[in-house]
């Protein structure tokens, strides 16, 4: 592997420090594994610039788990696999730790690695019968209450059928890969990341049976913004991994659906999911 490019997050890595060193210890292993040609750009991910994938066999992520989340949004289509390097706190999407750098650099430029490929959602929401907002997550869709305390209304259907209305804070929609982040902490299962299904889970609602419930990766799931029972609006809105969020209107629906996309993970570890989720939940 010749062409891999850093993307690095300059709010966690100050000044690109990390991707420097990382950027110097490419070169330098590729010399003495007798490589050449190497080509390792360095880009900030906190930049607006569009990042060219062009050529680039890998992709080196520094920060956290919503780094590479970022970088899978801003490189959607292009087939590049990712490989986080974690400076964040928990790290289920970025595998490499600091101190382990330099081993996961040599296995890259040697190609000694593993690659899965991890379902996306795509959303669109529907104001009269108009799509006016559409994203991609790889973890997961939020529809949830902004800044008041009041709940916000749903009515739920899939695939066409009614399920439930309730109210509630929010509604989460994740994928398998997002099975770990917000909607573990809202109560959802957990999931092995190469699996193909949609979960919902309400975000405290006012229910006696608060449980999340699972579709087939092949079903559409719409979400109703229905009206509020008080004197005023709710204020509600739709948000796609955290990074892309639109204001919802009463009526409004949101479609969501397996994405046609996927995100290349680059894993290196030889321990399977179970023994990942162990250590990271110690």
């Amino acid at each position: 592997m010749k062409n891999i490019c850093i993307l690095s997050n300059s709010i966690k890595d100050e000044n690109l420090e990390l991707g420097k060193k990382i950027r110097k210890d490419i070169v330098r292993l590729a010399k003495e594994a007798g490589i050449e040609g190497i080509n390792t750009p360095l880009l900030d991910l906190c930049d607006d610039e569009d990042i060219d994938t062009k050529g680039i066999e890998a992709i080196i992520v520094i920060g956290g788990d919503g780094s590479v989340l970022s970088a899978a949004k801003r490189t959607i289509g292009s087939g590049v696999p990712l490989i986080g390097f974690n400076l964040g706190a928990v790290g289920f999407l970025a595998e490499v730790e600091p101190s382990d750098s330099e081993k996961a650099l040599k296995r890259l430029l040697t190609d000694d690695i593993k690659i899965e490929e991890r379902m996306m959602l795509r959303g669109s929401v529907y104001r009269n019968g108009e799509v006016v907002e559409t994203g991609h997550a790889l973890n997961d869709v939020v529809i949830a209450r902004r800044g008041d305390m009041m709940l916000s209304g749903y009515s739920i259907s899939v695939n066409g059928s009614y399920l439930s209305d309730f109210r509630a804070d929010g509604i989460i929609i994740s994928t398998p890969t997002g099975s770990t982040a917000y909607n573990l902490s809202a109560g959802g299962a957990i999931v092995k990341p190469d699996a193909r299904l949609i979960q919902m889970t309400p975000v405290a609602a006012h229910l006696l049976n608060n449980r999340s419930v699972i579709f087939s990766g092949d079903d559409v799931v719409a979400v109703s913004i229905l009206p509020s029972t008080g004197r005023h609006p709710v204020a509600t809105g739709v948000s796609f991994d955290g990074n892309q969020h639109a204001a919802l209107q009463e009526g409004d629906v949101v479609k969501v659906t397996s994405s046609g996309q996927v995100t290349r993970i680059i894993r290196l570890s030889d321990d399977g999911f179970l023994q990942i989720l162990q250590k990271k939940m110690v």
